[in-house]
């Protein structure tokens, strides 16, 4: 597989899911959300995982959107916020109810240690890639020359230092959240030996 083999939906909601996260995100957390989207889509093709392109799209886009200063609740876990965040972007872009909340749910779900993917093929595509992207998890699974091409058209930038930033001050204020549990279990060490920056 290679990068023109992927397939990236470019409809009027995909591409305001893209222009908010432009709009909230520093480079290189719009260059993660991108690569999020890539590299699910690219294992989906490797393994026949059937998905909605467009829901996957939006919500890789929208995943970390409770991370920007403007939607940070210090009430609930930043994918909860996100949630929240695409469940009402999606009712601005006319979802149905239904739609919204699999949006939200993709989100709050990219997450878990693990989504079924026969439950929920999006979530698990989501959960899987952001993985990849942050901590280096399972990125064998992708050939060497789409990781190239990839990486060459969304650079990695400073996401693991900004990323490590972020998820230790989220987990820091909501201990009890899954960055809480993530960081306390050492994320951030997995996220300086991720391989894609070697």
């Amino acid at each position: 597989m290679r990068f023109d083999d992927i397939v990236i939906p470019d409809t009027a909601v995909c591409r305001s899911a893209h222009e908010v996260a432009t709009r909230y995100h520093s480079p290189s957390l719009l260059n993660h959300s991108v690569r999020a989207y890539l590299w699910a889509a690219a294992y989906a093709g490797l393994h026949e995982i059937a998905f909605d392109a467009e829901l996957l799209y939006v919500s890789s886009m929208l995943h970390d959107i409770g991370l920007a200063a403007e939607f940070d609740s210090h009430t609930v876990p930043y994918e909860e916020a996100g949630g929240h965040v695409a469940w009402a972007f999606a009712a601005g872009a006319g979802w149905p109810v239904e739609r919204r909340v699999r949006a939200a749910e993709v989100i709050i779900r990219h997450m878990w240690d693990e989504v079924p993917v026969a439950e929920d093929p999006e979530g698990h595509l989501l959960e899987l890639s952001t993985g990849m992207d942050i901590s280096g998890r399972r990125t064998e699974e992708i050939p060497p020359e789409l990781q190239q091409e990839v990486l060459a058209r969304h650079p990695r930038l400073e996401i693991a230092k900004e990323f490590a930033a972020c998820v230790t001050d989220q987990g820091t204020r909501k201990p009890a959240s899954l960055a809480g549990r993530f960081v306390r279990a050492g994320i951030t060490d997995r996220i300086a030996r991720n391989p894609l920056d070697a």
